[in-house]
Parts: structure tokens; sequence; C-alpha cells
């Protein structure tokens, strides 16, 4: 059999594997491009941008958990326009496709970052992330509020052509209704999931591990649970998925993309292993080459129920 086909075309853009990097796992891609070669991958999703730097919040800011970790970053970045100036040029030398994660805290700041970043053309595609506190409604999260992830998408939609994927959080009741809500907005993509709500306490001090008190869960604990997401959107909606959440290896990419998945994010396991998306790839073509896989998009949604 000759060499399966690991392409993907998704909204447009051509991806040359299904893998990508997961936002806030990599920084800017110049963190970890001495790891693993960002021309080998599908994709790089940045760290989550605001209008305006952020310093986030205090430490301690990250503890691993059992399986898993928790962080509690706080959307530290150094802004969009600094993000123009001096960290494009650097990921502009790789031979991939940047997606910029946007964050921020009212419809009108999700809104502005989109149009400013719109002017790059290395730029393909927007990950908004809507697991953020609306600061003007007294910091309830968007991302749990179905009208505002559907207003959000709609004004995003209105300042640029590019595609708009939108990251949905996985703690809410009916995640399908989420993404249809997307697609009814003018979205072009969901990615799931972002991560869930988890805590941690020092039994000796009785004070959370975390500074503040709460943070996102992620690693193979919530792997699952992401899988069930996907397929639950997958089975309601015909809206397109980006797989995310506990994503270790080849077989985790398998089960993401049989479930639904176009495209799949690798993160937490970026901090164990940064090189890791060089064994994926390899494990995806032996996988393929055994099941007699020509084309790897035959896997998603190929799930027989």
């Amino acid at each position: 059999m000759m060499k399966p086909d690991l392409s993907v075309e998704f909204l447009g853009i051509k991806f040359r594997n299904p893998i990508l990097l997961a936002s806030g796992t990599v920084g800017y891609g110049y963190e970890i491009s001495n790891f693993t070669d960002l021309n080998t991958i599908g994709g790089i999703v940045t760290k989550s941008l605001s209008l305006k730097p952020r310093k986030g919040n205090a430490p301690q800011r990250i503890v691993e958990t059992p399986a898993g970790m928790l962080n509690a970053i706080g959307l530290a970045n150094v802004g969009v326009e600094v993000f123009m100036k001096e960290k494009i040029p650097f990921l502009e030398k790789y031979d991939t496709n940047l997606i910029c994660n946007i964050a921020a805290g009212s419809v009108e700041e999700y809104a502005e970052c989109t149009r400013i970043l719109t002017s790059s053309s290395f730029i393909k595609a927007f990950e908004i992330n809507v697991s953020c506190p609306n600061v003007k409604d007294g910091g309830l999260i968007f991302g749990n509020d179905i009208n505002y992830v559907a207003k959000i998408t709609e004004t995003v939609k209105k300042v640029s052509s590019k595609p708009v994927i939108v990251k949905l959080s996985p703690n809410v009741s009916d995640i399908a209704s989420f993404a249809l809500a997307v697609k009814n907005a003018g979205g072009d993509a969901v990615s799931a999931i972002n991560t869930l709500v988890g805590t941690s306490f020092n039994i000796w001090s009785r004070k959370p591990h975390i500074k503040n008190v709460t943070g996102g869960l992620s690693g193979p604990a919530i792997k699952p649970v992401a899988l069930a997401k996907v397929l639950e959107i997958s089975r309601k909606t015909d809206i397109p998925i980006i797989g995310i959440g506990g994503i270790m290896n080849w077989h985790d990419v398998a089960e993401f993309m049989i479930a639904g998945a176009s495209l799949i994010q690798l993160g937490t396991v970026n901090f164990i292993d940064p090189g890791a998306s060089a064994g994926i790839i390899t494990g995806l073509e032996e996988y393929c080459v055994k099941q007699k896989i020509e084309k790897i998009t035959q896997l998603t949604a190929s799930y027989v129920i």
C-alpha cells in the first residue's frame, strides 16, 4: 500500500496532517520550536490574545493532578499589537497554518481583536475562546450563555472573512445546542472541548493549591468526557469539529476522529513531551497502513453505534 494521505482540507485550508498544537500550551510557537519542527505539523493555535496585554493571575497557577493538571493562568498574553509586531515575524518562517485564539471581556473586544489580526495574511483562522468572564455583566462566563455565544460568533464574523472557530466549554448541560447556535450565527467550526472546572486542596494548610481556587482541568483525565462531547456534537449537528482533551498519542487521535473530529489539538502532552507530535504522526501513518485507510479523512465520524 502507498503511504497514506494524512492531509485534511478544513474550512478551505489545507493541513498537511490533522495535528495542531493547542492554545496556551506552546506559547507563540517560539517556545516549542526547539523541541518540535513546526513544518511537520498541521498547524499551531496561539495562546489566547486580548486587546491589551494581560499579566494573568498570581501564582500558584499550575498544579499537577492525577492523570492531568489544573491551570489558572488568567489569559496572560502580550496583546494583539505586540503579537503582530514581535511574534508573527518568527512564525512566518515556518510552513504551517496559524490559528489565533482570541479572549476578551466584552463582545466589542472580541470584534476589535479579530479586526486587527485580520490584516495579517499569515493568520488563517480564528479560534474564539468564549470561556472568559464578561466584565460588563459581573463576571458571567460567556461560554455558559448560549445567547452570548451566538452574539459573539455573529459579531466576529462581521469583521473578518476568515474562518471563525468557537472553542466550546464542556461546563454546560447540552453542548450540541451551543454548537448549533454557533452554526446558526454563521460560525464555521467548533473546538471541543475547553477545560473542565476543577480544584485541589493542601490537606495540611487546608488551602487550595491554586491561588485562584479553581482552575481548568486538562490531560488524560478528561479524555472520555471530551470524546463524549465531540460525539454528541457530531451526532446532533453537521458543523466541523476540532477535537481537544487529553490527547496523548496516536490512539487518542484516531478515537477523536472516529467520534467526529476532523482535526485535533495536542495540549497537556506538550508539557510532558514537547516533541510528541512526531511520534503521533508516524503512529497515525502506521495505523492507516494496517487498517488499509488511504486517506485519514475517512476516519472522521466513522463510528459504528
